[in-house]
């Protein structure tokens, strides 16, 4: 296996993604290089794009297993500050530049656009290396309350997506009041599903008497 070590993200998405677009321009690059490039800045924001899909109120089945296992590797990268999964042939693999620069040139388009909701805040709350090792547990345990065997339960998928959302951006961005939040949605996904969790395990109800129960409750707190 070889290691990817990630740069520390102290620089706005938008420039990183410019500056890897130049750095890509007219040669074959390979996927070692463009982590390198992008860091865990771009893997942080991969990561939040893979969460997008669970914000409708119920996912299908095995969708969390799918996007979950990329988005708890990168939990574990952040931890650890990197990628040590990797084996050389797939590091090794050429890419098409004029791909990945469009991609990147796209994604850095879309990051201006979000900048101005989303920038370096309380700094001291991404300020070192063991903070964000915290954050990285932070975001492997709610990626795990995410995988949890709990199909068609009402928001069993989307607190913890939510979560995984600004945590990700938040520690991407810097932004500390994104990651206070991704912390307060985390407790809530805790307590929802460890609670569902505690139903099935606990009180012997199988999954469709939990998905009923949550249905009602969610009802009750959100109206419909």
């Amino acid at each position: 296996m070889t290691a990817v070590q990630f740069r520390s993200p102290d620089v706005r998405l938008s420039e990183a993604l410019a500056d890897t677009a130049r750095a890509v321009q007219g040669h074959v690059v390979t996927l070692r290089e463009l982590l390198g490039y992008v860091g865990e800045q771009g893997l942080l924001v991969f990561a939040a794009i893979l969460a997008m899909p669970f914000l409708i109120p119920v996912s299908l089945p095995f969708m969390s297993t799918a996007l979950g296992l990329p988005m708890l590797l990168i939990g574990i990268a952040v931890i650890l500050g990197r990628l040590p999964w990797l084996p050389d042939r797939l590091l090794d693999h050429a890419l098409p530049s004029a791909t990945v620069q469009h991609v990147l040139e796209r994604a850095g388009r879309t990051a201006e656009r979000f900048e101005h909701l989303v920038r370096p805040r309380l700094l001291p709350l991404t300020g070192s290396a063991l903070v964000n090792s915290v954050h990285g547990v932070t975001l492997v345990v709610v990626v795990l309350l995410l995988m949890a065997p709990l199909p068609l339960v009402p928001f069993a998928n989307t607190l913890p997506a939510i979560a995984i959302i600004l945590l990700c951006l938040g520690i991407a961005e810097r932004d500390g009041a994104l990651l206070l939040g991704g912390y307060a949605v985390s407790l809530v996904s805790t307590v929802y599903i460890g609670s569902l969790l505690w139903l099935v395990v606990h009180a012997g109800m199988n999954v469709e008497d939990v998905y009923g129960t949550a249905r009602a409750f969610a009802t009750r707190l959100f109206g419909g």
